[in-house]
């Protein structure tokens, strides 16, 4: 891979992370998740509770990289055609027209994507795979570059349904944000003058740039040692004593190419087996289901990731 390549997509995610950052305050790792996913086309879940910042940071990311955005506030009584749009008939015409969805741009917040029911949930099925969608048989490409960011409220909270699994295993990274460090609360209050304000950011990419990174990252070397690697964490999952639902192939192909933009962000054209272990637990935990036994355990999905990575032999001599 041309290092000239690999060099302008670090520079970019440094250029995205620094703009950002200007109107986001917060987990440094939650910042460059969110920028790992968008250059490598793999969508977000983010799941915390209200206030901490997740809306903040998609709608600045959004600004950063100069992309078309939307938000979509979800509630129980949304339906499918309020997100994809829908044919209207025309009086004027005499004939149905397409009126697009909030969906037509290159970055949507889904927000609070879990209180709405799950037949509006499945409106992002095939969005999310195949950046299409498909009105009354009619299928219309969506804009290009495509990224999703979606947010969640904790599943104990008033009014929310469970994500099905088909979907959960289409967000290519969750995670949470949590609550900001004394510092970076003071921070918050300093910078913001009155609720609402949010301070310009001005873009440091373009839709064709997002799209020009991501055919970088896709041509980041994956050594057969390290790609054995990817398989065995992930087949570990399925035979884990924990683990009821261990994760899909979708995952395999997701960690390989999340890897593959972390390698990218730090000026590597390859792969190293650190760079699958450490975003294994962000990839994988939120498409995996623990067995009751764990649960009742109080085991976390992550650290069962995290102790499938440790008890796994890297591959060395690269």
């Amino acid at each position: 891979m041309n290092t000239e390549r690999t060099a302008s997509v670090s520079a970019l995610a440094a250029n995205l992370e620094s703009s950002v950052s200007l109107a986001f305050v917060g987990s440094p790792e939650a910042l460059r998740l969110s920028v790992l996913a968008l250059l490598s086309g793999l969508h977000i879940l983010i799941e915390d509770i209200p206030g901490v910042g997740k809306t903040t940071l998609a709608l600045a990311l959004s600004r950063a990289a100069g992309m078309s955005f939307s938000r979509i506030q979800f509630t129980p009584d949304l339906l499918p055609g309020d997100v994809l749009g829908m044919n209207i008939w025309d009086p004027q015409l005499h004939e149905f027209i397409y009126r697009p969805g909030p969906i037509n741009v290159n970055f949507i917040l889904a927000d609070e994507l879990n209180r709405t029911s799950p037949r509006t949930q499945s409106a992002f099925l095939e969005a999310m795979q195949e950046a299409q969608v498909t009105i009354d048989g009619v299928t219309r490409a969506l804009p290009k570059p495509f990224f999703l960011a979606a947010t969640q409220n904790p599943n104990n909270f008033a009014g929310t349904f469970p994500l099905p699994e088909a979907e959960l295993d289409r967000f290519g990274l969750s995670f949470s944000l949590g609550y900001p460090t004394p510092e970076n609360e003071s921070e918050i209050l300093r910078r913001i003058s009155m609720p609402g304000f949010s301070p310009e950011i001005a873009p440091v990419s373009s839709p064709a740039g997002i799209l020009a990174a991501r055919e970088a990252i896709g041509l980041v070397h994956v050594a057969d040692a390290v790609r054995e690697y990817i398989v065995q964490i992930v087949r570990a999952t399925r035979h884990h004593g924990d683990i009821r639902l261990g994760a899909s192939p979708r995952a395999a192909l997701f960690l390989q190419q999340a890897a593959r933009a972390r390698a990218a962000m730090e000026g590597r054209s390859f792969v190293m087996p650190e760079d699958a272990e450490m975003l294994a637990p962000a990839v994988l935990a939120h498409r995996i289901q623990l067995s009751s036994q764990a649960r009742l355990a109080r085991t976390d999905a992550s650290r069962c990731i995290e102790s499938i990575c440790t008890s796994s032999p890297k591959p060395t001599g690269l």
